[in-house]
């Protein structure tokens, strides 16, 4: 039996940016009755803890000492202790790195015509470890998001390559619905995978992954190619209906 289960956040157990269900946060919290449960995610603590964590700690009784939350890759870790949640470490980048960082999005964006003027939000946000440009905005609504994805999918590729080009020393990910994701070289969801490892004491053959970008090139598939067992999904709904037979299973 896996010893965990780990997670991507978006379109595997959120919607982009939304609230988790109450049938997926009641699956996550059946589920640590028999494991643990570990969420990485490109995003910040700021947006999965009221979105997923939030409302697993609604239902009674659930246990959330087994809960591992992962933001921006893993470059972060934060466990329940004592109460509340706490940051275990942190690997941010420096006030330098950033600028180089933001001055090659920007002007990369800009180039291929891929800068909104009137965006839902921040169109590049710091978060600290991760520098991450979402093209409409942070806040823009799911739907925009998903059509400017379907619209722009060999565009985002070219963008991909462009700000690589003007930061060699950075890892540039295509990741989330409109994202890209900036980090020091080596850091992808397998640096956190194993870092969970390393902070659990598990192997790679006791974690079971879920993502809906496994696919060559997707921010999910270095968990797969580090050998770790892996389920594709479409959606947070996939996820929701093997979880329900895990669950069962584990009964």
């Amino acid at each position: 039996m896996k010893k965990i289960l780990a997670f991507d956040s978006d379109d595997t157990i959120v919607v982009s940016k939304m609230p988790a269900t109450a049938w997926m946060a009641q699956l996550l919290a059946e589920n640590l009755k028999y494991r643990d449960v570990c969420i990485i995610s490109g995003t910040g603590f700021d947006v999965i803890y009221p979105n997923t964590v939030a409302q697993i700690e609604k239902i009674p009784g659930v246990d959330l000492t087994r809960l591992h939350i992962m933001p921006t890759c893993g470059t972060r870790y934060y466990r329940y202790q004592d109460g509340e949640w706490r940051l275990q470490y942190q690997e941010d980048l420096t006030a330098e790195q950033k600028a180089r960082i933001f001055e090659a999005i920007e002007t990369s964006a800009k180039e291929l015509d891929m800068w909104t003027e009137n965006p839902a939000g921040e169109i590049i946000e710091d978060r600290l470890s991760q520098i991450t440009y979402s093209a409409l905005g942070q806040k823009a609504t799911p739907e925009d998001k998903y059509a400017w994805a379907e619209a722009n999918k060999e565009k985002r590729k070219l963008l991909n390559d462009t700000v690589k080009a003007r930061i060699p020393e950075f890892e540039v990910r295509t990741a989330g619905t409109t994202s890209l994701d900036i980090t020091r070289p080596g850091i992808d969801k397998a640096y956190g995978m194993k870092k969970l490892m390393e902070a659990t004491g598990v192997s790679k053959e006791e974690i079971l992954y879920f993502g809906d970008k496994l696919e060559e090139g997707g921010n999910d598939y270095p968990v797969k190619a580090m050998g770790v067992d892996c389920i594709a999904v479409r959606n947070w709904e996939d996820t929701a209906y093997a979880l329900k037979g895990i669950a069962a299973v584990s009964e």
